[in-house]
């Protein structure tokens, strides 16, 4: 089965070796958990493998995306425009959005030829859907429209205010067909914060099922694949 390194060594051993290619992987996690973080690691080992790569960001500017990527020490001047396309969708507009990623989204992913592909974040979008039924139906038909394209796609989700382990709206970790969740671990006695990352669920191949600590540095990610949180 081929694999797509996701760039984060620790995060790939509890994948398996990386992503099943042509799959659609969800990024959960809270306020801080550095879900975009994920999400640009992800895309930058694209680039350094010569893939051709779009991030699509319903919440930052693209210059803000390009600043935090140029101050994690990516080095994407020759990239951009050129392989690397950061592209910024107004989920105000509720038309706008909606017709951007039903018909112009899959034709752009195909032109450019992009392998890599981030959403983020994806709650965003689902949440211009004010009745569930017709979210549900709508986030069904989107993530087949990715599924019959050639690419791996990364998309990340606030969680549910109840569940840590839950998306916003507990739908998207049922369409995607893997699931990891970020969140923190705090001690009794707070001494310190730790963040775990989980492989909550991997169609089609074996994964990880511990929980193991990780660490955002400034020029990378490590997932401590040999530690424990606890």
């Amino acid at each position: 089965m081929e694999r797509i390194p996701f760039g984060i060594n620790g995060l790939d051993q509890m994948f398996g070796g990386g992503l099943v290619r042509r799959s659609i992987c969800a990024m959960i996690g809270t306020y801080g958990t550095g879900k975009t973080t994920f999400a640009l690691q992800f895309i930058y080992e694209g680039l350094r493998r010569g893939e051709k790569v779009i991030y699509f960001s319903l919440e930052e500017r693209e210059d803000r995306i390009y600043d935090v990527m140029a101050d994690r020490r990516f080095r994407i001047d020759k990239y951009r425009n050129e392989s690397l396309f950061v592209i910024k969708l107004d989920p105000g507009d509720f038309n706008l959005s909606i017709n951007s990623i039903k018909k112009d989204l899959p034709d752009m992913i195909t032109t450019i030829g992009a392998t890599r592909v981030v959403i983020d974040p994806v709650s965003l979008f689902e949440g211009l859907y004010d009745d569930p039924s017709e979210r549900r139906r709508e986030m069904f038909h989107f993530i087949e429209l990715l599924r019959d394209l050639d690419a791996n796609f990364l998309l990340t989700s606030e969680t549910s205010t109840t569940d840590a382990y839950a998306s916003k709206y507990g739908l998207i970790e049922y369409l995607s067909d893997t699931v990891v969740v970020l969140r923190y671990i705090r001690p009794e006695d707070f001494t310190e914060v730790h963040m775990s990352i989980e492989v909550v669920k991997m169609r089609r191949s074996n994964h990880s099922r511990e929980i193991k600590p990780y660490e955002i540095l400034q020029d990378r990610v490590n997932v401590y694949n040999e530690a424990s949180v606890f």
